[in-house]
C-alpha cells in the first residue's frame, strides 16, 4: 500500500495543482480578492479532490480484474462529480451542482487524449470504435454546455434530450474482449483497503462545499465557474489516470468506455439532480 500511495502521485499531478493555486490566485488578483486567502483555499480544494481522488484510485485497483472494467471504471470514476452533485443540492445551487458533471463531459475526452499520446497508443486508440467514440464525445458534450445557454423554463425540455440520446448511446457501446493473460495481481489486500476508502470518500465529501465556498469568496469567483472549470478538471483527474492503466495494459477499448460511459454517467447525474431541483421548487 505504501508504493501505492506514492505512485498514486507524480509530476503531472503536481502540474495540476500549481494550475489550480495560478487560478484563484490570479482571480484575486483581477477581481480584487485576497491572494493569500485564495491561495489557502485552492490548497484546501487540491487537498480535497487528492483524498477524492485517492479513494477512487484505491477502490479501482481493488476492482481491477473485474470483468466489463471500462464500463465497470466509467461508473465509478464518477462517484467525486455525484458528490460534487450532491454538495450543490444540499446547499440549493443548481448551477453549482450541475457544474462539476457537465464540466467533467469537456476534460474527460482531453484526459482520454492525453493519456493516449503519453502511453503511445494514440494509433490504437483512435482505431477502436472511432464512430461511436466520437458520437458520444460530440453529444455529451453539447448537452453538457447547452444546459448552462437555456432558461430554467427548459429545464424539463433537457432533461428528455438527454435521457434519451444518453439511454441510446449506453445501449450501443462496445463490450469488452478480456483475456484470462490481461489479469493483473493486486498491489494490496482489497479487502482490507475497500471499507477505508468509502469512508474517506464519504467524508471529504461532506467537507467538500465549506472548502469550494471560502475559495470561491477569497477569490471572488462564481462557484459555478470553480465546479465547471476547476472541480471538472480535478475530478476528471481518476479517469486521466484509469486510462493510463488501461492503455498502459494495451486495452483501448476499456479506456474508450473509461471516458464515454462516464460522459453518460455524468448526464445521467445532471439529469437525476435537476430533476430533483424541480420538484422541490
Amino acid at each position: 500500500m505504501k508504493q501505492f500511495l506514492i505512485d498514486s502521485i507524480d509530476h503531472l499531478d503536481l502540474v495540476v495543482w500549481l494550475l489550480v493555486i495560478s487560478f484563484f490566485c490570479t482571480s484575486a488578483m483581477f477581481n480584487n480578492g485576497n491572494i493569500q486567502l485564495a491561495f489557502i483555499g485552492a490548497a484546501g480544494i487540491i487537498i480535497e479532490m487528492m483524498l477524492i481522488s485517492l479513494s477512487i484510485e484505491i477502490i479501482i485497483e481493488s476492482l481491477k480484474n473485474k470483468r466489463g472494467l471500462g464500463t465497470l471504471i466509467g461508473f465509478i470514476t464518477n462517484g467525486p462529480e455525484a458528490l460534487c452533485l450532491l454538495v450543490g443540492l444540499w446547499v440549493g445551487d443548481i448551477l453549482f451542482a450541475a457544474s462539476t458533471p457537465l464540466g467533467s463531459n469537456i476534460m474527460n475526452p482531453i484526459m482520454l487524449l492525453t493519456a493516449a499520446i503519453i502511453c503511445g497508443r494514440l494509433g490504437s486508440t483512435a482505431k477502436s470504435r472511432p464512430v461511436y467514440t466520437l458520437i458520444t464525445i460530440v453529444i455529451t458534450a453539447i448537452l453538457a454546455v447547452s444546459f448552462f445557454f437555456i432558461e430554467p423554463s427548459r429545464y424539463l425540455l433537457w432533461l428528455g434530450v438527454a435521457v434519451l440520446a444518453t439511454g441510446i448511446l449506453f445501449t450501443l457501446r462496445p463490450h469488452e474482449v478480456v483475456c484470462e493473460t490481461d489479469r493483473a495481481e493486486h498491489v494490496f489486500s482489497p479487502g482490507v483497503w475497500f471499507p477505508p476508502a468509502l469512508i474517506i470518500l464519504v467524508s471529504a465529501g461532506y467537507f467538500l462545499d465549506p472548502v469550494v465556498s471560502f475559495a470561491a469568496d477569497q477569490s471572488n469567483t462564481p462557484k459555478g465557474l470553480i465546479g465547471f472549470l476547476v472541480l471538472a478538471t480535478l475530478t476528471s483527474w481518476p479517469e486521466f489516470k484509469s486510462c493510463m492503466s488501461l492503455l498502459g495494459r494495451n486495452r483501448p477499448v476499456a479506456a474508450i468506455l473509461n471516458i464515454t460511459v462516464s460522459n453518460i454517467t455524468n448526464i445521467w447525474l445532471a439529469v437525476c439532480g435537476i430533476g430533483f431541483y424541480l420538484i422541490s421548487l
